[in-house]
């Protein structure tokens, strides 16, 4: 394995403990003779309520070790010879595409010597989609050689099984059927039959798809109280809007100024950021039209709401619902400069949609106009 020296992303899968097992047979063969496991974070140092996250994060990094550890010593290898290291890497930045995981797997094989990547084929660092083909696709422009291990995967009626038991079906369940009787008529017979059905339908489609971890009985239940101290504000907000866009499209001089935005938040990626997202939307004058890495792009009508957004109220009520009134406190983007113009004579960066789809740089100037 070129010089010798591996490392391999780790995150917990259902192949991850085989994934092991065959690079420590290589280190017992002599193919290697270093071993760096690295998880790569996605999330930012100062993201609200790391702290579990860190240290689950770490304790998956100790496991592997110590699996390695032990099948070299079930191989009488010698453990002096084999050089095993774990490294919890990119805790500064959000990591939500595969260029920027390769990005920070090249970096760090580059400072530590490394020539060679083995992944595990179910790799999966930021929720359920598996990176691996991506990541290999990104990682084939580097010098880095890419392997992966040729381990068995879990069959697909075993993805299935795993996909409808536990917690995170039993709410996705439960929360489609309440909604269903919610919008029908409970005391019906007819309705319950089908709310059922319907409520089986979405769980076992969807619940691996719109929950990223267990839901727990500590922290569940105050995530919903506090999501229904949420709807009330989240309506006065719709509400205000409202108010501010009719009078301004009713206004004879029409004073809208049209402009694309980008605002990096501190919500963490899955529900929470489609929480986020999707509360913009719903609030009249903001549209959120793309969400990419920690950053969504926000087109807004008017400058109020412009304003409004880089307060950071929503985002605010988001981090409360997700993380309590600790998380609610932390500065808003416009005080940490997380947030941007990006049409008009305001613009303060170009618009990256185009390089962001492999297009050219972008057809927008510094200045917000168009080449």
């Amino acid at each position: 394995m070129a010089n010798g020296r591996v490392v391999v992303p780790i995150e917990d899968t259902a192949t991850l403990r085989a994934t092991v097992a065959h690079v420590a047979a290589a280190a017992a063969d002599g193919d290697v003779s270093a071993i760096h496991f690295v998880y790569l974070a996605s999330w930012r140092d100062d993201d609200p309520r790391i702290d579990d996250r860190r240290t689950t994060a770490r304790d998956l990094l100790a496991d592997a070790a110590d699996w390695a550890r032990y099948d070299l010593e079930d191989a009488d290898v010698s453990e002096n010879g084999i050089e095993i290291e774990t490294a919890l890497i990119a805790e500064d930045v959000y990591l939500f595409g595969p260029r920027q995981y390769a990005d920070r797997l090249h970096t760090y094989a580059d400072e530590h010597g490394i020539g060679t990547v083995v992944l595990d084929p179910e790799y999966t660092p930021v929720g359920n989609t598996t990176l691996l083909q991506p990541m290999e696709f990104e990682l084939a422009s580097t010098p880095l050689s890419v392997r992966e291990a040729p381990v068995d995967r879990p069959s697909r009626r075993e993805r299935l099984v795993s996909e409808i038991t536990g917690p995170r079906f039993a709410t996705v369940f439960g929360g489609s059927l309440a909604f269903y009787l919610v919008l029908g008529d409970p005391t019906y017979p007819f309705d319950l039959v089908t709310g059922v059905a319907t409520a089986l339908v979405v769980a076992i489609s969807l619940s691996q798809v719109s929950l990223d971890h267990d839901p727990t009985l500590r922290e569940s239940p105050l995530r919903l109280v506090r999501g229904l101290i949420y709807v009330p504000s989240l309506l006065l907000e719709i509400l205000k809007s409202n108010v501010v866009v009719a009078r301004v499209i009713l206004s004879p001089s029409l004073p809208i100024d049209p402009t694309m935005t980008r605002m990096r938040v501190l919500v963490g990626s899955g529900l929470p950021v489609t929480t986020l997202a999707n509360s913009i939307t719903l609030t009249p004058g903001t549209l959120t039209v793309r969400a990419r890495d920690a950053d969504l792009y926000v087109h807004t009508l008017i400058p109020w709401a412009r304003e409004g957004l880089f307060d950071g109220g929503l985002e605010r009520w988001t981090r409360f619902v997700f993380y309590g009134r600790e998380a609610a406190r932390l500065p808003t983007p416009r005080e940490r400069d997380d947030c941007a113009v990006l049409q008009g004579p305001d613009a303060d960066e170009p618009m990256p949609f185009a390089a962001t789809d492999g297009g050219p740089e972008s057809d927008v100037d510094e200045d917000g106009d168009r080449r």
